[in-house]
């Protein structure tokens, strides 16, 4: 398939798993419910028959088992894919992830790498209540030797995951389950995201909006909304965490003066403590105000869904917090 065309997140993650594995023998899927019923969300949807059985393979329920396979899979020539269904459980497999997959190259003395990719949903919107819906993307960005993908847009969906199935280290890749149904337009025949490399969604000259996974959105309905008023905010979607890309956010943040983070996780030792540490320790002379964080609630994720709204950063707040450091 080439040529742009109007697709869902979904849809795009499905055909970079169907392109790639057409393309490499070595990779397989792993986790479970991924291969007859197609996943938890419809990602793995008939991969099953078009690759067959020994290469989409349904696991049982233990995530270590699932992350454990993977490693071990990656380190004797496969390319595996492994799904958790929620972000939730990446603790379950910790230690396969953290101390095995992470450490294995510097283990090794380089000799032996970890090439696989941990599919696996985060974030709120569903109303899946408090062991079903968090933002756990700090516990991999803390962790030295993991590569962190959050794609925003449908074209990154498929970009970023074909991308990822090409580096030698392992790639924890975080969709957040609310933009699975979001549509926009896709050519697979486009070059592949640039790995490590932030892009600005929207320029402007007043404040620096910095976001990513679905919170880009939110940032570019607050631009949107504050350009009627006459500000100008400049939104950068990061796309990957680790490696994350400073200079990409230093060069606007020296332009505008002003900046604000935008995380759907919990405030307190998030990403967005972390970006901003460093845009304040990277662009200090050229800050008008200092950074502002807007992030997520310190409390487990309610299931109603007005409480859950309430929980997570939205475009109002974004805005409120740009109008609080404009004169």
């Amino acid at each position: 398939m080439t040529g742009m065309s109007e697709t869902t997140y979904r849809d795009a993650l499905r055909q970079a798993l169907d392109d790639a594995m057409g393309a490499d023998s070595t990779i397989v899927v792993l986790g479970e419910e991924v291969g007859r019923y197609g996943g938890a969300y419809g990602v793995t949807k008939g991969l099953i028959e078009r690759h067959g059985a020994d290469r989409v393979i349904d696991a049982p329920i233990s995530e270590a088992a699932i992350v454990g396979a993977a490693v071990g899979a990656a380190m004797t020539g496969l390319r595996p894919v492994a799904e958790l269904m929620y972000v939730d459980f990446l603790g379950l497999a910790m230690d396969q992830l953290a101390n095995q997959a992470a450490k294995i190259r510097y283990m090794f003395g380089g000799q032996v790498g970890v090439p696989m990719v941990l599919r696996t949903q985060g974030g709120t919107g569903r109303s899946a209540g408090a062991q079903h819906s968090q933002s756990l993307e700090a516990w991999s960005v803390h962790t030295p030797g993991l590569r962190v993908a959050m794609p925003a847009t449908v074209s990154d969906a498929y970009h970023l995951l074909r991308h990822a199935l090409t580096l030698p280290d392992p790639v924890v890749f975080i969709e957040h389950k609310a933009l699975y149904t979001r549509k926009g337009g896709l050519d697979p025949a486009a070059p592949d995201a640039p790995w490590g490399r932030a892009v600005v969604r929207r320029p402007g000259r007043n404040v620096t909006l910095v976001a990513y996974s679905r919170m880009v959105h939110s940032a570019l309905e607050a631009a949107a909304a504050l350009a009627e008023a006459g500000i100008e905010a400049e939104v950068i979607d990061l796309r990957t965490l680790n490696p994350l890309d400073m200079e990409t956010v230093a060069a606007s943040v020296t332009r505008t003066g002003r900046a604000v983070v935008v995380s759907e996780a919990c405030l307190t030792g998030g990403v967005a403590a972390e970006i901003a540490a460093r845009i304040q320790e990277d662009c200090f002379d050229w800050l008008e105000e200092p950074v502002i964080r807007v992030a997520g609630e310190d409390v487990p994720i309610p299931v109603s869904p007005g409480l859950e709204a309430a929980s997570i950063p939205g475009a109002p707040l974004i805005a409120d917090a740009v109008r609080m450091m404009l004169p």
